[in-house]
C-alpha cells in the first residue's frame, strides 16, 4: 500500500494554507529541504502544481523561498490581476517572494478565457506584475498565439 501524506504548512508572508500530498516525504531541517516524490500536489489559494516530485527549500525561520517541481509537471495558476493560466512543462521553479514562476523544458502555458498561448524551453511569469517573457534554447522558435480581434465596419481607425 502506497504510504500517502498531507503535510499542512502555514505561509508567513500571507498567513496562506498550503497542502502538500505526497507518496513519500523527507526533509532535513538543518538545510532547509523538504522532498516530496510520488504522485505530488500542492495547493495554494488558487494555484496548483502537480509533478513526480517537488523540493521545498526554507530559511532559518522555516518559511518557503523556494520550490522546484519536476518531472511531468502541470499547474493552474493565477496573478494578482486574476488571470489564470493553465499548461505543462518538465520543471518548474517558484518563488514566493517575488510571486515569479519559471517553467523550463517543452512548456506549453494557455492563459484560461482567452486564446494566448505560449510554448518554449523556458517561460517566466510574473504574477504580481502581470509579466511574462519566454525564449528558445533549441532550434525551435518560441511560439506564440494569440486572438487578435478586428475593428468593425464602421469603427474610425
Amino acid at each position: 500500500m502506497k504510504l500517502f501524506l498531507i503535510l499542512l504548512i502555514g505561509i508567513s508572508i500571507y498567513a496562506n494554507e498550503l497542502k502538500i500530498k505526497a507518496n513519500s516525504f523527507e526533509s532535513d531541517q538543518k538545510k532547509g529541504v523538504s522532498i516530496f516524490s510520488g504522485n505530488v500536489n500542492i495547493l495554494r489559494e488558487s494555484d496548483e502544481i502537480n509533478a513526480s516530485k517537488i523540493t521545498v527549500y526554507t530559511d532559518s525561520k522555516n518559511e518557503p523561498i523556494k520550490y522546484l517541481a519536476e518531472g511531468n509537471v502541470s499547474f493552474h495558476i493565477t496573478t494578482q490581476e486574476g488571470a489564470q493560466y493553465k499548461g505543462y512543462s518538465q520543471k518548474v521553479i517558484y518563488v514566493p517572494l517575488t510571486k515569479e514562476y519559471l517553467f523550463y523544458e517543452d512548456v506549453h502555458i494557455k492563459q484560461l478565457g482567452e486564446k494566448n498561448e505560449i510554448i518554449g524551453d523556458e517561460v517566466t511569469i510574473k504574477t504580481v506584475e502581470g509579466k511574462a517573457k519566454a525564449k528558445s534554447n533549441t532550434n525551435k522558435p518560441v511560439i506564440m498565439i494569440f486572438d487578435i480581434k478586428e475593428k468593425e465596419e464602421g469603427e474610425k481607425k
